[in-house]
């Protein structure tokens, strides 16, 4: 029997990229999308919930599953009202992760970011490290919280931070050797294919840092 998938954020980049290789993988017979707005994609595999995922609870009959995939985050110029910005990178993650240990689901991957640190000043790599804290509290036993770099990708939502961002990291890719390797950008074609790899290898490593994100994304 073929395995279920659940995915949050799969409107974003890296979650529709992801969401295009599990509705290929024939291991899967069923992908879950939980969404605030349609997909605007049908496929025989694909069953779309859409609602407020705020109140993630309102889905929970249909939050049953074997692996579930989170993509959700926001930036700060999209949201600038920091209470609502945590209810998005704090809350739905760990919302979904409570869902999962609940419903027996193993198997939880969330994208995180680079730097996240619940001891952090900067409240954007705090939120990030407590959601971390608060999704490990929960014991579920395939963990895996990615921390990618910059991610690269075409958006069509353009963001002139990142863009700005992006220039400044391929003119900074050469020196980022040994150590600094984690911070060079990456692909978010390549964090999908790395999701997609930890769900079918299930490591013990718990935290992926971007630099073994793209380690594991080329082999795919």
């Amino acid at each position: 029997m073929g395995k279920t998938a659940l995915i949050l954020g799969a409107t974003g980049l890296t979650g529709k990229l992801l969401l295009n290789r599990l509705l290929a993988d024939e291991a899967y017979t069923c992908v879950k999308v939980f969404s605030r707005k349609p997909l605007g994609l049908q496929h025989s595999k694909l069953e779309i919930f859409i609602g407020d995922l705020l109140k993630l609870a309102h889905f929970e009959s249909d939050f049953k599953g074997d692996e579930l995939f989170c993509c959700i985050g926001t930036t700060a110029n999209k949201t600038k009202d920091k209470d609502t910005y945590k209810q998005i990178d704090f809350g739905i993650p760990v919302s979904a992760a409570k869902l999962c240990k609940k419903h027996g689901i193993e198997s939880f991957l969330v994208v995180s970011a680079l730097g996240a640190n619940a001891d952090s000043r900067v409240f954007y790599n705090r939120t990030k490290g407590e959601m971390e804290q608060a999704v490990l509290m929960q014991h579920i036993p395939n963990t895996y919280i990615l921390r990618p770099s910059l991610i690269k990708g075409f958006r069509e939502e353009q963001r002139l931070g990142e863009a700005i961002g992006a220039i400044v990291m391929r003119i900074a890719q050469v020196f980022l050797i040994g150590k600094y390797k984690k911070y060079r950008a990456i692909e978010a074609d390549t964090i999908a294919k790395a999701m997609h790899r930890l769900a079918q290898s299930k490591p013990k490593l718990k935290i992926i840092e971007s630099d073994k994100i793209e380690e594991l994304g080329s082999f795919l």
